[in-house]
């Protein structure tokens, strides 16, 4: 368990903190969020890089805030991978093990085991100049793992890869850490990324972590007009939810209401679920709209005419963008739908999702 209690650094041009998370025994969490919030700060902190104005950093209930960083048994990759360019890759795995005078035979067994895993075997003798960026990557994280650390910390470690070696090397990432359970944390802006490798993501704002979970529920739910900015929950509208009368257990196809309410904006309502009430924001997102040019019958509660103000999107996926009553809707249409329907600025058509479709907070 890893553990930050009330981190708090003042930086050149930002601020670190308040910040508080927990990280669980074998968890692959990721921190995201934008350039510049100060994820790879927050990383250095954990490693004992950097130290602390306030707070407090603990691994497994031990206070490890002054322990340098020699003494914390943490595996750190950065974004620039910093391999040692004197030495071959042998000897740049085996660094972290010769400086803790681990015995040949381990030291050897270790090397063997993780090139295997990470398929490099026959670079041992190559130069760090003569690699790859995948390769340098894959040389790194060896490094970082041979000294089987309890902990992992990965610094936008697919950044600076073309897309084909990233897709690769982000799926022998899971398959590492389903592997060897190394609880790890990596930071980074790439939604990609954190959908396909945490098990939860923690949103950074501002230099404090607004909200955890996993990573479908944080983006289809998020807590804030911040983060639901930053998760791209572009149909996000101000306003006000009015309780209505609960119909708790009533099945209305395919909708069970819990309770309903109505959340009301400049000329437009919507039905919604939710225990809010008062000042609030409502989004919905773009996937989960349905469009048409003729009336749709549907159980869903929320249906608008609306008159299409753009497209835009020039492969199979369009992003369709319609007006009801002065307020536009994002809305995702697949090439051959809009063509099919004969979609165009101007046209008229019908909207309809479903009440629990709308996230309010």
């Amino acid at each position: 368990m890893i553990t930050l209690r009330g981190i708090n650094q003042r930086l050149k041009t930002f601020s670190l903190g308040p910040l508080d998370l927990e990280i669980r025994p074998g968890e692959y969490f990721v921190v995201l969020g934008p350039t510049g919030m100060g994820k790879t700060s927050l990383l250095e902190i954990i490693a004992g890089l950097r130290s602390l104005d306030s707070g407090e950093v603990w691994f497994n209930g031990t206070n490890v805030t002054h322990l340098p960083p020699e003494q914390r048994d943490v595996g750190f990759v950065y974004q620039g991978y910093l391999l040692f360019p004197h030495l071959n890759v042998r000897r740049n795995i085996e660094f972290g093990l010769r400086q803790r005078k681990v015995p040949s035979a381990e030291r050897d067994q270790r090397v063997r085991d993780l090139v295997r895993i990470l398929g490099i075997e026959h670079l041992l003798d190559r130069s760090i100049g003569l690699l790859s960026g995948g390769e340098q990557q894959r040389v790194a994280l060896a490094r970082a793992l041979a000294i089987q650390p309890k902990l992992l910390l990965l610094d936008e470690p697919l950044s600076a890869l073309d897309p084909k070696t990233r897709s690769v090397l982000q799926a022998e990432l899971r398959q590492i850490h389903q592997k060897l359970g190394t609880t790890t944390l990596h930071v980074t802006h790439n939604f990609e990324e954190a959908i396909s490798l945490a098990d939860r993501v923690g949103i950074m704002h501002q230099g404090s972590i607004v909200q955890v979970g996993e990573p479908t529920e944080v983006f289809r739910n998020p807590n804030s007009k911040a983060v639901a900015d930053f998760v791209g929950m572009e149909n996000v509208f101000k306003g006000v939810v009015e309780p209505t009368a609960a119909h708790e257990g009533d099945d209305h196809g395919d909708e069970t209401f819990e309770r309903t309410a109505i959340f009301r904006m400049d000329g437009l309502e919507m039905v919604i679920i939710t225990d809010h009430v008062g000042e609030a924001h409502a989004c919905v997102r773009p996937e989960d709209i349905l469009i048409s040019t003729e009336e749709i019958h549907s159980s869903a509660q929320n249906s608008f005419k609306g008159r299409v103000v753009r497209i835009a999107g020039r492969r199979m996926l369009c992003r369709v963008i319609v007006e009801v009553n002065g307020l536009p809707f994002l809305v995702l249409v697949t090439r051959p739908s809009v063509e099919k329907m004969g979609l165009k600025p101007g046209h008229e058509v019908n909207l309809t999702f479903k009440a629990a479709a709308v996230h309010i907070f």
